[in-house]
């Protein structure tokens, strides 16, 4: 059966997108860019195998389909902004098949400007076609949430803007065979803005938590008190919770040098919610002290090391600089993630603990930095003989919490 779309890129944002096609009954071809975040189970590829989904490894293949979306990667470069190197890299492959009258859609998260002012002259010189002549060109915000089985793709409406109103209707003609509901915005750098602000919008919020954290334990109140009484407010307030750090692909921008100046409350939160590694790391030295111990040689157990729960997805998570940083102080440090088998930390191996309960027996300290869905935290707390809670997840009174 011939595809009819090519999703290319199969990571955290292409791999939902390319499930979604093929639960609408859309055939689909799978173009990776090099090695992906995204994975599926044996029995999720078997369903999107039998429902018209098709690996491809031969670039020509992305000349037969009616629509192309592109989901590279835009990794943090050195500089904090996105790399957009494997954006080309999968661009130029494209352009090289690019066929007249193919809609291509770019999903990646990327600064204002950048469809039209990086992505498409790619296509038209690697094609020789013009862009809202010969082939249509739009951009729509990725909205994927990995392990939230309460959104789908059919009920998240999507934004859709096109270099021109008929690319925008034809990227609108897409999406609504996906889901129920297609916003158009006003032009590509207006939905690329909308990818800015609710990337930045979530960071935001989880820095004032943060900061909020520090201060009331400083304080002696319970924040998480705080949180559960304030997210009763009808209007004006959404809830977020504070953690040991923010982790994902989603990367906060501001756009510094860019737009002619920065947003400098996004600034602030990423300064806000780096810190918190080094804060989570002061507050277990601290724990310790205050039972007689150091945190040099203390046997230390992290448990979850994943950016978010029930995912095997380590993608900047906290853990990584956390778990450094107690090694530098000198503590053995161990883990428990029944989603990640091995783990790493300046390319050393982290023992990982097999049974649950007797590592948090013998650990000096135990972190909970992921609140998987496994873990028993009534029991976990009982076990452990020092328990810190970074996700405000064990009952009240059963931990040390954030």
């Amino acid at each position: 059966m011939p595809a009819d779309l090519a999703v290319i890129g199969l990571g955290p944002y292409g791999l939902p997108l390319a499930q979604a096609a093929v639960a609408a009954g859309i055939p689909t071809l799978g173009y990776r860019t090099g090695p992906e975040a995204g994975s599926l189970s044996p029995a999720e590829l078997r369903r999107m195998l039998s429902g018209g989904f098709r690996p491809a490894t031969d670039p020509a293949e992305l000349g037969r389909v009616r629509t192309a979306v592109l989901c590279a990667p835009t990794p943090p470069g050195a500089d904090g902004t996105p790399d957009l190197g494997p954006l080309e890299s999968a661009a130029r492959t494209l352009a090289a098949h690019l066929r007249p009258h193919t809609t291509v859609i770019l999903e990646s998260a990327v600064h204002p400007g950048t469809t039209e002012d990086f992505l498409r002259p790619l296509l038209e010189e690697g094609s020789g076609l013009r862009a809202g002549r010969d082939f249509h060109l739009a951009y729509s915000p990725s909205r994927v949430d990995p392990g939230n089985r309460e959104v789908t793709p059919a009920t998240t409406p999507k934004v859709i803007g096109g270099l021109t109103p008929a690319c925008t209707e034809s990227a609108a003609a897409f999406y609504g065979r996906l889901t129920d509901k297609v916003v158009r915005a006003r032009g590509p750098r207006e939905a690329e803005t909308v990818q800015l602000l609710e990337t930045n919008y979530r960071h935001v919020n989880i820095a004032l938590v943060n900061e909020m954290a520090v201060l009331c334990h400083d304080l002696g109140v319970d924040l998480w008190d705080v949180i559960r009484c304030a997210e009763t407010k009808p209007f004006g307030f959404q809830a977020f919770r504070p953690g040991p750090g923010v982790g994902g692909h989603s990367v906060p921008q501001d756009l510094t040098g860019r737009a002619g100046r920065g947003l400098r409350m996004v600034e602030l939160a990423q300064q806000v919610n780096s810190r918190m590694p080094g804060y989570v790391v002061q507050r277990a030295a601290t724990l310790l002290n205050e039972h007689g111990k150091s945190a040099r040689g203390a046997r230390v157990l992290l448990l979850g090391v994943t950016y978010k729960p029930d995912l095997a997805d380590l993608q900047a998570t906290p853990a990584q600089e956390i778990a450094q940083r107690l090694m530098e102080l000198g503590a053995s440090v161990s883990y428990h993630d029944p989603h990640v088998p091995a783990w790493s930390v300046l390319d050393r191996p982290v023992p990982r603990a097999d049974s649950l309960y007797e590592a948090a027996a013998d650990a000096d300290l135990t972190i909970l930095l992921q609140q998987h869905r496994t873990y028993d935290l009534q029991g976990l707390s009982v076990k452990a003989q020092l328990l810190l809670d970074t996700r405000g997840a064990t009952p009240t009174g059963a931990a040390h919490r954030l």
